[in-house]
């Protein structure tokens, strides 16, 4: 069978799965929390959450230290007892089936991999716990270290292996039960920076070629926005937007999001008028007086207090005054300045006194900085970058 009819054979075997099943009304939930909540004496860790995950998506739980997220994932797990709400799986109702007997495997921080065990008694150690039959464990083993791609070190145990090795054997330690769920608690936290994205994307792989549902919860922007299908950000116990990376990033519903969820700079400004039809507002900058369009839903009005946010990225920065319609300009002096090779990243103080952060992509190979410290420029960004928040 050549290349090509591989491909068509591999794709007529997969099961059709929607791109966007939560966009589907009559798409039904593999996973569905109902008013879940939970409490710690007078701590509220949950309060009153419902969610929805599709069969086969890359879910993600997404907050910083003590929002509620790794509370929400025991409970799933079956390690934590809800005080009020619903857990249901597949159709059945968890309330009653303990963590042992739940179609469900976790994936800890720490990996846990046992470290008197080589790579393979690791992996095979669940299915031996179940009784099954040794040719089954064997076959089940072999294909499972080629999927992670350690067949080679099957005999290592965990001190011979590095951080990603080891990462990648807790991996295959909990897929090799084939759950219907696999819950990650931070599962890259242990890992240098490089290593880290490097994983992501075999995580990515892995969670595509097996089809299995994963929820993952993580402190870190950028591991929610590479692995997610959905992400769900959470704050003091509650969802604040449950949405794709894109939709999260590009168009956060309040201020904590947009400010969580990657660098932006905000402006405070009155709304002067609004074009119902077109969608648009046109509002005023506080202090310089500054006029920009922006799009907004019906939700406005003249007068209205709003904060525009605008992430670095979208401003570009020059030293002659730009040409354009539907841009927004203002003039400032650099203040601080940092290159990262692939971008440089300017602290602009404009004639207001606010710092504004830039991100300008680096396209062109130069030793020399193409601005300096103390120089005048302009500022620019098109209407459409500017986000509307009124919270």
């Amino acid at each position: 069978m050549n290349n090509e009819n591989t491909i068509k054979a591999n794709q007529s075997a997969k099961p059709y799965v929607a791109e966007t099943p939560w966009l589907d009304p009559e798409a039904v939930p593999f996973i569905q929390i109902k008013g879940l909540s939970k409490q710690f004496d007078d701590f509220s860790a949950v309060d009153n959450v419902d969610l929805n995950i599709y069969k086969g998506e890359l879910f993600t739980i997404l907050g910083g230290s003590g929002c509620g997220k790794s509370t929400l994932l025991r409970m799933l797990a079956g390690f934590e007892t809800p005080n009020a709400g619903q857990i249901i799986i597949d159709g059945i109702d968890m309330a009653n089936i303990p963590a042992y007997d739940r179609p469900i495997n976790m994936m800890f921080q720490s990996y846990a991999v046992f470290p008197h065990m080589t790579v393979e008694q690791n992996i095979s150690y669940g299915l031996k716990k179940d009784k099954l039959a040794k040719a089954e464990i064997a076959t089940r083993v072999k294909d499972m270290l080629e999927l992670v791609q350690l067949s080679e070190l099957a005999k290592r145990k965990p001190n011979q292996l590095s951080g990603g090795q080891r990462q990648r054997v807790a991996l295959a330690r909990a897929l090799i039960k084939q759950p219907k769920v696999l819950l990650l608690d931070e599962p890259l936290a242990a890992l240098d920076k490089k290593l880290r994205e490097q994983t992501q994307f075999e995580l990515i792989n892995l969670q595509y070629e097996l089809g299995i549902t994963f929820v993952v919860v993580t402190h870190d922007q950028e591991e929610a926005m590479t692995l997610s299908t959905r992400v769900a950000v959470m704050d003091a116990g509650k969802f604040i937007q449950i949405d794709t990376p894109t939709q999260v990033y590009e168009s956060p519903h309040n201020r904590f999001v947009a400010n969580f969820f990657g660098t932006i700079n905000f402006f405070n400004a009155t709304v002067l008028s609004t074009d119902p039809e077109a969608q648009t507002l046109t509002a005023q900058l506080e202090k310089t007086g500054t006029q920009l369009e922006a799009k907004a839903e019906g939700r406005f009005s003249a007068s209205d207090e709003v904060t525009i946010a605008v992430r670095p990225e979208k401003i570009s920065v020059s030293q002659e005054r730009p040409e354009g319609d539907h841009l927004t300009i203002t003039k400032g002096t650099v203040e601080d300045l940092a290159y990262y090779g692939n971008r440089s990243v300017y602290r602009v103080r404009s004639q207001s006194g606010r710092i504004i952060q830039v991100s300008a992509q680096n396209n062109q190979r130069s030793e020399q900085l193409v601005l300096e410290w103390d120089d005048e420029v302009y500022l620019s960004w098109d209407s459409s970058c500017n986000v509307v928040l009124s919270e």
